[in-house]
This record gives structure tokens, C-alpha cells and sequence, in this order.
């Protein structure tokens, strides 16, 4: 099955799942073809299927309760209940039982590309030996979570170089087109129950993001509370492509077991609900974009903490980690280099007959 075949076949999957956003899903494509880091992000179900083929000694190493659409911008920040400043992987909807290599290995294919289009300056070597000594150094430690407050300084000045503007934010917020449709109820129900009480009156709106989950239905709710603005989103869910790729019938969403059992800090206006992910948007609890990070930074210290978070969310299986340790203590030389080199290659190949295939139809 090559890309054009696996994406029409993903996406019937998908429809018959969630009521899919089809003017966004077409923007999806678009994205996808623009660039191979937006292609990469878009594409997790055509990764598990190329992965298991072209790295197929690691696909059998010891399994854990993966993240599975790991990259380089699926890390942002949260306030916990004490309003402290959280820093960690911050979207867990594909996470389905899988080898542990499968999130470093695609981390660093991440990395590689972000490399290639210049947004990250360290050479691939360094990039793959900074998230194999990270993710090594938190499984011999034992893990922590990233809070930043009187520790990890310097990753909180990173941060906050995007956490961000807020009149910019709350700008974009209202930006969003108002929601026409009818919502559903259990989504209006979920997001009313988040806001705080007593409830001011809010509007709903169409949020368009994300990649992998573009064409998903996201309903933002605007409110405001003494004076400034508050929101939050619904975002529709379902079980990860793992299970389209296996072909087999499954409805469990695997992102609230890695949020209770992992090494975290929760965010607590994170819900899980059946279908739908409730969640709170704010300058400062939001995913970060390479491009919104200063100029001066340690690329190989961020990528280091990014292979820690990545061992955190897999002491969420807290059986297997004895047996990730002795496979991972049998992993000589550059084997993650290699493996997110091949990987690199396979998501490129694609990526071209993907392009090829949107200018041809774009032409028609």
C-alpha cells in the first residue's frame, strides 16, 4: 500500500469514527505537501505501517505504553494546580501499546528533519546522541518531570520566549470563524463543566490545528472573567491508527492511562471523556513551535530533556522498564542514528510521491 492508497484508506477509517471536518481535511492535504516536516506530522498512520518494515529489529524490542506521535512539537506547557509552570509531551491521542524504541526513533526522525529544513543547527549525530543519553539518564534515574520553577531555569526562559504575547493570543483566539453547526451536547456539557463557576456567557467558535489531528472537530469556547478572556476546546478523539493499521476493531483511548500512570504533572483541566478531550487554551498552555524559540539556544540540551520526557511517559509501564533497560543496554554504536536515518529516508520517499501526486491533481 503506498501513501495516496494508505491516506484514502486511513480516511474512510476516520469517518466512520468522528465527524470529520472535510474543508479541513483538504487542508491537511495541502499541508502535507508543502513541506516534509508538516508531512511527517500529518502522517502517523503511514509511519507505523513503513515501520515495522524498515526497522524491523526494533519494532520487536520490549514494548511500552508508547506516545507513538512523538516529534519535536508535541512538547508545550501547562499549569498545574498550583499554577506552576509545566513542561512536557503535551498530546497523547495516538498512544497505543508499542516497542519504546518507536518514540525515540521517531523523535530523532523529527529532529533530522527540522535539520534538514534548518530549523535546528546540530548535526544529526548529535541530535540522535542527545536524545539516547537523555532518555538513558532519566531510565537510570528514575524519571522526573519537568517543572519549572526554581529548577530547569533556563528551559523556562526558553518557554517563555513564546508564552507568549497574550493580546497576540487571545487576537488569534477571536480570529476563529463562529461555530455554525449544532454541537453536540455531551461536548457543550464537558466544556461548561470546566469553566469556573459562577459561569460567564461564552461564544462558540471553529478551531482550526494541529496536523495530525486536523479535519477532528475542535470547538472553542470564548468566555471572559473579570475583565479578561478565558476558553476552552473540545476536541474530538478516537482510538489511535494503530488499530486501522492492524486491522482490528478497538474504541479504547490510551492518552488517559499514559496520563495517570506516567512520570507527570497533571494538568488538571485535562478531561477525557468518550470521544472528546476537554482542555484548557491559554498563552501559556499551549504546544511550542520551533519557530517561536529564540535564537540563542542550547539545541542539544533541549533535545537531551526531550529523550527524559520521552523515558517519563514510559515509566507509565512501570513492568516493562527492566526488560526496556537490558534492550536498550544491548544497543551499541549509532543504532538510533541509523534507524532515524532510514526512517528519514522512508517519510522522504513518500513525502515526493505525495507532492507529485497533489501538483498533478492541482493542475487537473
Amino acid at each position: 500500500m503506498n501513501i495516496l492508497k494508505a491516506t484514502a484508506d486511513f480516511e474512510r477509517w476516520l469517518a466512520n469514527r468522528l465527524p470529520i471536518i472535510r474543508q479541513d481535511i483538504a487542508l491537511k492535504h495541502t499541508h502535507m505537501a508543502e513541506a516534509p516536516f508538516s508531512f511527517f506530522r500529518a502522517t502517523f498512520y503511514r509511519w507505523i505501517q513503513l515501520w515495522p518494515e524498515v526497522c524491523a529489529d526494533l519494532a520487536k524490542a520490549p514494548a511500552v505504553l508508547a506516545i507513538g506521535d512523538l516529534h519535536i512539537e508535541n512538547f508545550g506547557t501547562w499549569r498545574d494546580e498550583e499554577g506552576r509552570l509545566i513542561w512536557g509531551v503535551n498530546d497523547l491521542d495516538e498512544a497505543w501499546p508499542a516497542s519504546y524504541a518507536l518514540d525515540l526513533v521517531r523523535l530523532t526522525t523529527s529532529a533530522y528533519l527540522a535539520i534538514s529544513a534548518e530549523h535546528l543547527s546540530l548535526t544529526r549525530r548529535e541530535a540522535a546522541d542527545a536524545i539516547e543519553e537523555g532518555y538513558r539518564d532519566a531510565l537510570n534515574a528514575g524519571g522526573k518531570a519537568f517543572v519549572l520553577a526554581e529548577h530547569h531555569q533556563w528551559l523556562r526562559l526558553l518557554a517563555l520566549g513564546k508564552l507568549r504575547d497574550p493580546v497576540r493570543f487571545w487576537e488569534k483566539m477571536q480570529q476563529c470563524r463562529p461555530l455554525t453547526a449544532k454541537p453536540p451536547q455531551e461536548a457543550i456539557k464537558l466544556i461548561e463543566a470546566s469553566f469556573p463557576e459562577p459561569r460567564s456567557p461564552y461564544q462558540l467558535r471553529r478551531r482550526i490545528a494541529g496536523l495530525g489531528s486536523l479535519g477532528h472537530p475542535r470547538i472553542l469556547a470564548l468566555s471572559s472573567r473579570h475583565g479578561a478572556f478565558i476558553a476552552r476546546e473540545a476536541k474530538g478523539i478516537r482510538t489511535s491508527a494503530w488499530a486501522w493499521c492492524r486491522g482490528i476493531s478497538s474504541e479504547e483511548v490510551y492518552g488517559a492511562k499514559l496520563v495517570d500512570r506516567s512520570v507527570r504533572v497533571k494538568d488538571p483541566f485535562v478531561r477525557f471523556h468518550g470521544h472528546w478531550l476537554v482542555r484548557r487554551l491559554a498563552p501559556d498552555c499551549s504546544r511550542i513551535e520551533l519557530a517561536s524559540l529564540p535564537k540563542e539556544r542550547d539545541e542539544a540540551r533541549l533535545l537531551y530533556d526531550m529523550g527524559w520526557e520521552t523515558a517519563n511517559i514510559h515509566f507509565g509501564s512501570s513492568a516493562a522498564i527492566a526488560k526496556v533497560k537490558k534492550d536498550l543496554s544491548s544497543r551499541k554504536g549509532r543504532w538510533l542514528h541509523k534507524a532515524a536515518k532510514s526512517m528519514h529516508k522512508a517519510t522522504l520517499k513518500d513525502w515526493e510521491h505525495w507532492r507529485e501526486d497533489w501538483k498533478g491533481s492541482a493542475q487537473r
